[in-house]
């Protein structure tokens, strides 16, 4: 298998501030997750409890919500039920409480989902149906809730977790305008809890949103739970959790999933890591930014100005900016490129405080505009803030647009609002080259701005290419490599027949300088405690498919296909949607094969090892805790031996952290670099384990090496290079 290079560097699209994290937050907005009685028209019904738990583990994020809804009408009741999911997050499992059962759902066609639905209302029976409205809702319906009763739910969804260099960010929205007379508290408890499992030690958990509400306990270096738990909570605020962890290097990871006789799936990273040298020469900047009517929703302008503002604090002496605002035309504020100065901070301040959201939305004139500041060879940097709400017929030209910006420009996204496009972003990202990535207002603006910044001075991988020898691997995602950026992670996902050892080999340009390095890998013929990676690859599939549709217009093949994906790993999307039926009998009726109810068992099951796992840390703990005395040195000693018994080395100890493949270490002779230790694997963890970071744990340091040797080539050229000319490097 070879993922061919994209296209050479040109520019990169990245949105990095404000949304997979979802969110921007105003005292006007409401909050998400109520029930509206009657489709949306009738009364609220009040929230009684209002349960999250998270599992972090392996990169990927699991995020399951429990609700209990009270009918407080005196009449039957339907119900709408809206909300947001985070970019790059897939709903993975639906399920309602019926006659004290809990029924789990299945995805089927979208319009034959809302035909079977709409039946069962006809005869008053219990159908739940949960489908995408567009790129940003997701809504649930339920019927009938009878006069006084409860309504019990839960929805499940998974998400790969973003990392910025030793960073990581989980985000729960809770802002979804519904209905601007609704209460925003449970009249019960509000309960959410985050473990985070991660073999890389974690040195730091912090919650921006909820600082004083959040219990933190770290039981080991590689283990900590954060919980959260209040009486009539407020639903009106995003919750976030950051953490960090030891170090990032540069590094290749892999993570697998296979049943016995089944093909296997992989997620495998790549990260650039600190040993990059820093590129120590001015950049120029234009900030473009929407001021049209969407912008005036939720607080949306009052972020676009505080994510420039914050962006602009981190630029230095020799950086050069400029700021343009659009709606119908383009609107320039210095009309030249100024450079940062205290006075130019204060003009760029005064001029975004005067701003007012009004008119439509036309980006391109303002993107054009800005390509037209690039100056000889000064890297050009454009960051459009917008909510990504362009005219349909204007998308695909926009597309075109930035896949042509000048050469040495790069372009970024920063998606502004909860109702942002957030697919359009994403592929305005992807078609650079390029990443995306999303946060909430809730979040620390300056750290967000700083970690944009160190992207932007670290030199950057080009042209990337992977080829997998020894393993036969298909339906890789993406079809084509982003840059790699550092402390940006780059991912990939694919199937892969057969079992045994792999060579991974890895092409690019660093600087102008091309670098190849290989490792070995091994695919496990079983591996079963990480099923979510499957699901993840369909979900990859899927997003790459509608982003041909709105590249190149719906095909019937094309939606056949997403269909397909969809209903095999239990995935709601555009064109298919989870169903909850009374019993199986009825499952039958329809002819719906019950493949989540086996998915979500066999999901369950890997969810329990690992709960388990945590549990015996958590009591291994606690027992070493308290005065030392005869008989807890026992039942202290007899712990761990449970504990080393049920759990692996890599949870156990940190001093026996195994990486999930092992690497082979060989020092590149023509360089004077000495990789850092790395354990071996042991053969029972090759290929499932990974770590909780995503892959920032390296299993290798020869991917390092020829990053390393590169900027140092090219630092020793800039060097000697005669005050006032440039050397010009790719």
């Amino acid at each position: 298998m070879t993922v061919p290079a994209f296209r050479h560097f040109r520019l990169l699209s990245m949105a990095i501030l404000v949304g997979a994290c979802w969110h921007i937050q105003s005292a006007q907005s409401e909050a998400s997750g109520l029930l509206i009685a009657d489709g949306g028209l009738g009364g609220a019904l009040e929230i009684k409890e209002h349960d999250v738990s998270v599992v972090i583990n392996n990169g990927i994020a699991v995020t399951e919500v429990r609700q209990i809804f009270h009918n407080t009408e005196q009449r039957i009741v339907e119900a709408l039920y809206t909300f947001p999911v985070p970019a790059g997050a897939s709903v993975s499992n639906f399920s309602m409480i019926i006659n004290g059962k809990e029924m789990i759902g299945e995805v089927v066609e979208k319009k034959r989902a809302r035909q079977i639905y709409e039946s069962y209302k006809t005869v008053k029976r219990d159908p739940g149906l949960l489908e995408q409205v567009d790129y940003k809702t997701f809504e649930l319906r339920i019927f009938p809730i009878p006069a006084g009763a409860d309504q019990h739910i839960k929805v499940t969804y998974c998400q790969q977790l973003d990392f910025d260099h030793n960073n990581a960010t989980w985000v729960y929205p809770l802002s979804t305008t519904t209905r601007k007379d609704i209460n925003q508290k449970t009249t019960g408890k509000f309960s959410l809890t985050v473990d985070i499992k991660s073999e890389i030690p974690i040195t730091k958990l912090v919650s921006p949103s909820h600082e004083q509400d959040f219990a933190i306990t770290s039981y080991t270096p590689n283990y900590t739970r954060a919980s959260l738990e209040v009486q009539k909570g407020d639903l009106s605020r995003d919750v976030v959790i950051a953490f960090d962890t030891e170090r990032a290097r540069t590094g290749v990871d892999m993570i697998a999933s296979k049943q016995q006789g089944e093909d296997g799936y992989f997620l495998m990273t790549v990260t650039a890591g600190k040993e990059l040298e820093e590129y120590g020469a001015g950049m120029d900047y234009v900030f473009v930014m929407d001021i049209s009517g969407s912008m005036s929703n939720d607080g949306k302008l009052t972020q676009s100005r505080n994510t420039i503002d914050s962006f602009v604090t981190t630029l230095g002496t020799e950086d050069r900016f400029e700021i343009i605002t659009f709606n119908n035309a383009p609107q320039m504020h210095f009309g030249q490129m100024t450079v940062v100065s205290d006075q130019s901070r204060k003009s760029a301040e005064d001029f975004l405080s005067s701003q007012r959201a009004k008119g439509g939305t036309s980006l391109r004139p303002a993107v054009t505009t800005a390509y037209k500041y690039k100056d000889g060879d000064r890297p050009l940097n454009v960051v459009v803030l917008s909510d990504g709400m362009t005219e349909t017929n204007e998308q695909s030209e926009l597309l075109r647009l930035i896949a042509d910006a000048p050469s040495g420009t790069r372009v970024f996204c920063v998606g502004i609002g909860n109702d942002v496009n957030r697919p359009l972003l994403k592929q305005l990202a992807e078609g650079a080259g390029g990443l995306a990535a999303f946060v909430s207002q809730q979040d620390d603006f300056a750290r967000q701005a700083q970690a944009f910044r160190r992207k932007l001075m670290r030199p950057v991988a080009t042209g990337v290419r992977i080829q997998v020898n020894g393993i036969e691997t298909s339906d890789v995602t993406p079809d084509a490599l982003p840059d790699l950026f550092y402390g940006a992670p780059l991912r990939l996902s694919g199937r892969y027949k057969n079992s045994g050892d792999a060579t991974i080999t890895i092409e690019a340009d660093v600087m102008g300088q091309p670098i190849s390095q290989t490792v070995q890998v091994k695919f496990p013929e079983v591996e079963d405690k990480n099923p979510e990676i499957e699901r993840v690859w369909a979900f990859q599939q899927v997003e790459q498919l509608m982003a041909d549709i709105r590249k190149n217009g719906e095909s019937s093949a094309a939606v056949a296909k997403i269909i397909s994906l969809c209903e095999g790993y239990s995935i709601v999307g555009e064109y298919a949607s989870f169903i909850v039926l009374e019993n199986d009998a009825e499952y039958g009726r329809w002819a719906i094969a019950r493949r989540n109810a086996i998915r979500v068992t066999r999901d369950d099951k890997a969810r329990l090892q690992l709960q388990q796992q945590l549990q015996l840390l958590r009591d291994s703990a606690l027992a070493q805790s308290g005065p030392a005395a005869p008989e807890n040195v026992a039942a202290s000693e007899s712990t761990q031996q449970d504990l080393s018994q049920t759990v692996p080395a890599s949870a156990a100890s940190p001093a026996s952290v195994s990486p999930a493949i092992a690497p082979v270490q060989t020092t590149p002779t023509d360089l004077n670099w000495a990789p850092s230790s790395v354990p071996s694997a042991s053969p029972s963890s090759s290929g499932g384990g990974g770590n909780g970071g995503g892959a920032i744990d390296p299993i290798t340091g020869l991917f390092a090496a020829g990053l390393a040797a590169s900027a140092i080539l090219n630092r020793k050229r800039r060097t000697a290079t005669p005050h006032g000319q440039s050397s010009k490097s790719s």
